[in-house]
């Protein structure tokens, strides 16, 4: 618990059974007060692994693609009583030791989304993300934050905090089942006049850590293209119809 609030970290899991206990093994459990794990019918050994580490542990029937999968972490979240949700990948390309600042962010009351940025300064780079990942990377941003009126140092983050108020005003459970979901949060979320915040993150591209394949890749990116015209055009209606956006009150 932070300043009152409820953190849980939720873990999205896919063939993570070489990495979930380092990842574990370095969540702050005198602050967090649930750890789940979702696993999304690995065929190793991530399920027993995980059982053992002392953490919550729940497995889907069947297979639900990575937003599928990020929908039931979250919604478990909520479930156990989180006032604060943090999204971590279980295969320790980031580092667990931010879930704190993450939260911290959140706990604060001034923001509703937190996003741990890797090309904030040069940790990607040193890091061992490829060149040609961190240039698509940086490019596709910067045309994001004009497109969406924001800015932030990368938009294509899988380690997110959310607040209780935001996932209980977006339609999360509506989005889609692939990797654009994290970006369809973020859209609704500015949608819902709800501020967003980042914090830097070092990364590591370790054997054992899970990476994207190219043709995914392609795209996703395409996907954010799409996404970002789209809440472009909704912000020039919005703007000519005068419509202001009032975020909820929060609790």
């Amino acid at each position: 618990m932070l300043q009152g609030k409820t953190i849980a970290v939720t873990m999205p899991a896919y063939w993570a059974e070489k990495t979930v206990a380092k990842t574990v093994g370095d969540i702050p459990r005198d602050l967090v007060d649930h750890i789940i794990l979702v696993d999304d019918c690995s065929k190793d050994r991530t399920v027993e692994v995980a059982q053992g580490l002392g953490i919550t542990v729940l497995r889907n029937e069947t297979n639900l693609n990575y937003g599928g999968n990020v929908k039931r972490c979250l919604q478990a979240g909520l479930d156990a009583g989180a006032d604060i949700v943090v999204l971590l990948h279980p295969d320790y390309q980031y580092t667990p030791k931010l879930v704190p600042s993450m939260a911290a962010m959140l706990a604060t009351g001034f923001y509703d989304l937190c996003l741990a940025s890797r090309t904030s300064g040069r940790g990607a780079l040193s890091g061992g993300m490829p060149v040609w990942r961190y240039l698509a990377n940086w490019g596709l941003t910067n045309f994001m934050s004009v497109a969406m009126g924001t800015h932030h140092t990368e938009y294509h983050t899988g380690y997110r905090a959310y607040s209780r108020r935001l996932l209980e005003t977006v339609p999360f459970h509506s989005f889609r089942n692939d990797f654009i979901f994290d970006n369809e949060m973020f859209v609704a979320c500015l949608r819902a006049g709800l501020p967003t915040c980042e914090v830097t993150c070092p990364t590591s591209y370790e054997t054992d850590a899970s990476s994207i394949p190219f043709k995914k890749a392609v795209i996703y990116g395409l996907q954010c293209v799409r996404l970002s015209l789209e809440h472009l055009v909704w912000r020039v209606q919005t703007r000519a119809l005068g419509t202001r956006v009032v975020p909820p009150d929060r609790a």
